[in-house]
This record gives C-alpha cells, structure tokens and sequence, in this order.
C-alpha cells in the first residue's frame, strides 16, 4: 500500500502552529488544516477529556462562525496533538481566522456544547478546565502566524 501523505511528513521537525497539510477533490477544494497544538513526539500530549471537549467546542463555532458555508470537518489527531479543520471555498487568511476565533472564544467560560448522554457518546470524558487553558496557550501561537505562510 501507498503510505497517506500526513505519514509524508516529517514530524520530528514540526511545532505548534497551523499548516496546510492537503488539498483534495477534483479541483484540489477541500484544504486539509493541521491546527498543531503540541510538538510531536515530545511527552506533552492533549489529554483525551481535554481533546473531546475541545473537539464539542472547536466543531460547534466552526459551524456556526460567518465562515460555517466553507467548514468540512473539524476533529482531533489521533496523537492528540492537534485538530484537523477540513475547509472548502476558504482562503488561507479567511482560515486563520476562523481558527483564532474560535481558540479566543473556546478559552472563554461557558457551557459545553453537546455535553449530554442524549447528545454524545461519551459525555462524561469531558475536562473543561484543561480544554479551556490548552485553547488559551495555543493563543499566542495563531496570533503569530501569517496567512501567506502556513505550509509545513
């Protein structure tokens, strides 16, 4: 078997940040963001609570922000690094922005979205504390970041 492109990459270079990592479909329209959150490889990982909640919060702004008509998909990596925000008919700029929007506002106090039995498979492995601190540190990080310079 053909080895998938994010096994391409080399993940002993890559810090937290946001890099567009694919782009796929027949006109290359669906961009596939890498919202890296922790070094690889490195012992500091997002706790599974932590990444669950994130993932209720980052999904439910993303599809409700003014740029909820380009959002695919938003979920976690299985290395519990980061996320991956799947985008079609964005710019890069238009991107970045979605996701500094949605880490300012997933740092703030609030009620977690979809944190019921009704509404979740697994409502009870949530750690809102660490959820709401792990969005507030990687703020710095997407505050610094160029919209013409997000490739790995």
């Amino acid at each position: 078997m053909e080895r998938i492109a994010s096994f391409c990459v080399d993940h002993t270079r890559l810090l937290p940040g946001m890099y567009l990592s694919r782009q796929d479909g027949a006109d290359g329209e669906i961009l596939t963001w890498d919202i890296r959150m922790k070094q690889p490889n490195k012992g500091s990982y997002l706790s599974p609570a932590a990444a669950h909640t994130l993932e209720h919060l980052f999904a439910t702004y993303a599809r409700n922000s003014k740029y909820s008509r380009g959002v695919v998909y938003v979920g976690p990596m299985g290395c519990l690094t980061g996320f991956y925000l799947l985008t079609t008919g964005l710019t890069p700029a238009e991107a970045l922005d979605l996701t500094r929007s949605a880490f300012v506002w997933m740092a703030e106090e609030g009620e977690i979205p979809g944190a019921s039995a009704v509404e979740c498979g697994n409502y009870l492995m949530m750690d809102p504390i660490a959820a709401r601190a792990e969005a507030a540190a990687m703020l710095p990080v997407l505050e610094g970041l160029d919209a013409e310079k997000l490739h790995y």
